[in-house]
């Protein structure tokens, strides 16, 4: 079989011809997805631990990632990995990181500076810790 093209059945047994290029370009596309549902992790996480207490452990290490990254201005491995895929797929990639590419134009200010970058991970960590803090007291006080 030939590298170019990948025979796939769909649910009903239809044969669905996709080539490599294709592949790689929905795994991009996949990539960018499970990217956007972390960063939503990353802030709102911690009012899915006050229903699902062991999510905790999970939620912590995200943020405490989510805001080195903001903090530092090092790239997720998840921006090479797409970047990769797109150009497997015969796409332009891009430069920078996720956020200042796909999500910038959208939730950020025109001229988004170092400081409101600061801004920005300071409030991710002021709301998960006014969340984790009310989950404290209320395990204090005896009410689950």
């Amino acid at each position: 079989m030939p590298l170019e093209r990948i025979d796939c059945f769909t649910g009903a047994g239809y044969p669905f011809p996709m080539t490599v290029s294709l592949l790689y370009q929905i795994l991009a596309d996949t990539i960018v997805v499970i990217h956007l549902a972390f960063i939503i992790f990353v802030m709102l996480g911690g009012i899915l631990a006050v229903f699902f207490p062991r999510v905790i452990w999970l939620h912590l290490p995200c943020v405490i990632w989510g805001v080195a990254v903001e903090l530092i201005g090092f790239i997720c491995p998840l921006t090479p990995l797409e970047n990769m895929f797109r150009s497997r797929a015969g796409l332009e990639g891009y430069r920078g990181d996720f956020i200042i590419h796909c999500l910038e134009p959208v939730i950020y200010p025109e001229g988004l500076t170092r400081q409101i970058q600061m801004i920005l991970a300071a409030l991710v960590v002021l709301v998960n810790m006014c969340v984790y803090g009310l989950m404290v007291l209320r395990t204090r006080s005896g009410r689950h």
